[in-house]
């Protein structure tokens, strides 16, 4: 969880850090509650409290017991409940992951048609190039011919006038 934690965004990222911090030590401090409860002292205390006679427990002794299996039953209801919100994050990484996998892929299919509209787009250049130097050449040539047929119709006109 820890490492799943630490890949998320910042915002997320420094939230689901405290709690786990926070589940943590809630997981330690019921360790070392249990190691205390499940003590030899307290295996001591119930086994003298054995040898006497079982009706005669002291009121004392009855209210640790009580005190213990209550700190027993409210630290499992901790570990229940941290495991639950421990699993809901779980699912909230999983999806975000998911999603970011998602955006991935987006970026990458957007990033592979830009290179093709790229690519269309120098091809297009070329031919409109092309295309514009043949325009070029063609009035060149057409303006070649113009100015032939002008200079012919000049040399038929002087040639007719010189001759009449």
């Amino acid at each position: 969880m820890d490492l799943e934690a630490r890949s998320l965004q910042p915002n997320v990222k420094a939230m689901l850090l405290a709690k786990l911090r926070e589940y943590k030590s809630d997981l330690n401090k019921l360790k070392r509650e249990f190691k205390r409860v499940s003590s030899s002292e307290a295996h001591e205390e119930l086994l003298e409290s054995g040898k006497a006679d079982p009706n005669v427990v002291s009121g004392e002794q009855r209210e640790r017991l009580a005190m213990s299996v209550e700190r027993i039953n409210q630290s499992g209801e901790r570990i229940r409940e941290s495991r639950r919100v421990m699993l809901e994050t779980e699912e909230l990484g999983i999806s975000i992951v998911e999603d970011l996998n998602q955006q991935r892929e987006t970026l990458l299919n957007s990033r592979n048609k830009l290179h093709g509209v790229d690519d269309a787009i120098s091809k297009s250049k070329k031919v409109l190039s092309s295309m514009s130097r043949r325009m070029t050449r063609n009035k060149w040539i057409v303006g070649s011919i113009i100015v032939a047929l002008v200079i012919a119709i000049i040399f038929i006109l002087f040639y007719k006038l010189a001759h009449h």
